[in-house]
């Protein structure tokens, strides 16, 4: 199979970590005989200083005419710490997504058996937590009608949801639970917001066509205690795009590290791979940044295109490099690898598996109960 892949490698470590994936995609080249050309962009803050744009025109006409999309990441302090900015890294992403038409994106929130010390929570909390987040991604507050009153000094944010973007995503979610432990958390905020009060309608209406799925419901708030309490509970989480966001990255807590999850955004033409992380600028530059996340977002582009042995050797040599301790320092504080080294190493063993291996066996489940 041949991809064209648009390359967006965004600000602070998204370079450096979309460099590893990169790095294991031409190992699936050489591996599977396979054959992948990328093509970069620029987005976010880097977009801004050299266009005044945060989304080029180019860029966006690149990953429109590309198979997939790649993504770093992006953002900067000067940018974060201004908030008289008019424009800002964010808005690149925020109208990618919507002009790629990407409604659903989708979070696996796994605890690695090797490394379930590093999660702050027991390991009587966490050791089976196996769930997936399906946040909607191109409607909500987000992306609702927003003023600013300067002289009154008074902003708003419009939060509204349609039946048919509720509707889309509930879909993917249930049918993915049908390939997992049946069962459906939808998040909201229904005893308050009337938006959440239609995803509960909708939602229930949609759930009786999939009989053998449990349904059930939390709020916002109950559930991300729950996630601290109990995460092993959830099996699919469904929710809208702010609550979505919030609670994966609290997932990532839950891991032991945010450099380890990886997420894609897809939608009916258009499909965008990404790690949750920021673009932690802190980190630009000095070989210390995580690139699990950005290898993990590439094996679900290869589960997408539905190479799924392939996208198996990728997460086999991913956690070969945690049972030899060839890991990042925010996963063990006293690592010696560096980015390009842990890159190296996933690369070097990305091989053809015997029948004897098992996804399954190290939790990390990025086959088909995942995308959809």
């Amino acid at each position: 199979m041949h991809l064209n892949i648009a390359v967006l490698e965004g600000d602070g470590i998204g370079p450096e970590v979309v460099a590893q994936s990169i790095k294991c995609l031409r190992s699936v080249e050489e591996t599977f005989g396979h054959s992948f050309t990328f093509q970069k962009g620029l987005i976010g803050a880097s977009a801004i200083k050299q266009t005044g744009s945060p989304l080029p025109k180019e860029t966006l006409k690149l990953c429109k005419s590309t198979d997939a999309t790649l993504f770093g990441a992006l953002g900067l302090p000067e940018f974060d710490n201004n908030p008289k900015a008019k424009v800002w890294p964010e808005q690149g992403l925020l109208k990618l997504r919507k002009k790629l038409g990407l409604f659903a994106n989708i979070r696996p929130v796994k605890v690695f058996p090797s490394l379930v010390k590093q999660s702050p929570l027991s390991k009587a909390q966490v050791k089976d937590t196996d769930l997936v987040i399906f946040r909607e991604l191109s409607g909500g507050i987000y992306y609702g009608e927003k003023t600013f009153d300067e002289e009154k000094n008074i902003a708003t944010d419009i939060c509204s949801y349609s039946e048919s973007e509720i509707s889309r995503i509930t879909h993917l979610a249930f049918k993915s639970a049908r390939s997992r432990k049946k069962k459906v958390t939808l998040v909201d905020k229904a005893n308050v917001l009337e938006t959440s009060r239609l995803w509960r309608r909708v939602v229930t209406q949609i759930s009786e066509s999939y009989p053998d799925v449990e349904l059930n419901y939390q709020l916002i708030d109950n559930a991300a205690v729950q996630m601290v309490l109990n995460p092993a509970q959830f099996d699919v989480i469904l929710t809208d795009n702010m609550f979505g966001d919030i609670l994966s990255d609290q997932g990532s807590v839950i891991a032991g590290s945010i450099g380890l999850l990886p997420s894609a955004s897809v939608g009916l033409e258009h499909a965008m791979f990404e790690p949750i992380h920021g673009s932690y600028p802190d980190a630009a530059g000095k070989n210390i940044a995580n690139p699990v996340a950005s290898i993990l977002s590439m094996a679900m582009l290869l589960q997408h295109f539905k190479m799924n042995e392939e996208s198996d050797a990728v997460v086999a040599a991913v956690l070969k490099s945690f049972s030899k301790k060839i890991v990042t320092p925010d996963i063990l504080g006293s690592s010696k690898y560096g980015t390009n080294y842990v890159g190296d190493f996933i690369a070097d063993n990305i091989m053809e598996l015997d029948g004897n291996f098992s996804i399954n066996d190290e939790n990390i489940g990025l086959g088909k109960s995942t995308i959809i």
